[in-house]
């Protein structure tokens, strides 16, 4: 049964942009795989704690050696891992906040990049683990993509492909500030997504 794990950072509820491309794109997966299942992991509606000092000692702490607190720390990651090691599709969603993305997605891709689990280092440079394919969905109130300004959408795409992720496309509503320019390109990108699936 084919698996789908949707990412969620958009802290704008059910008017955010970002969400509702990953809606359209989820819609079209699930016609298309009518068996699925759709796993939502929202980090805003459910933020991870940011990745301090105590969640590095946890994490190089032998497992024998750990506290209880260090295992509930290092336990936040092996559930995160495992449930993307689950899906056979992943899907992200991001806004473009201050020219990146959010926080609460940052500290999500801290806990699931972990050495020996989702990459491993090589005499030939660091390798991904994660052989899936993944699609990115993103909006920004002004026109971003390509310009000096856009430190989001490289950076999600850097990420996922240094994990082995298979980026196969990204979907962008820039100008949503913007009026009809915004609606124009909202639209456009929505309707890429049929051709995807």
């Amino acid at each position: 049964m084919a698996k789908l794990l949707r990412i969620d950072s958009s802290a704008s509820g059910d008017n955010s942009k970002s969400r509702q491309l990953a809606d359209a794109f989820v819609a079209q997966w699930q016609a298309q795989n009518p068996n699925g299942t759709v796993v939502i992991r929202d980090v805003n509606a459910k933020p991870l704690p940011h990745f301090t000092s105590e969640t590095l000692a946890a994490l190089f702490t032998p497992e024998e050696d750990r506290s209880a607190e260090q295992k509930a720390i290092v336990a936040i990651g092996d559930e995160l891992i495992e449930e993307l090691e689950a899906a056979d599709v992943v899907a992200v969603s991001a806004p473009i906040y201050n020219f990146s993305i959010p926080s609460t997605l940052k500290s999500y891709f801290d806990y699931i990049a972990r050495a020996g689990s989702t990459f491993k280092y090589t005499e030939e440079g660091p390798v991904g683990l994660v052989n899936k394919d993944a699609y990115i969905f993103s909006a920004s109130g002004s026109f971003l993509e390509n310009t000096p300004y856009d430190h989001q959408l490289p950076y999600v795409k850097t990420f996922l492909n240094f994990l082995g992720l298979n980026v196969r496309d990204a979907f962008v509503a820039g100008g949503q500030a913007m009026g009809e320019e915004g609606d124009k390109a909202f639209a456009s990108a929505k309707g890429r997504i049929v051709e995807a699936v």
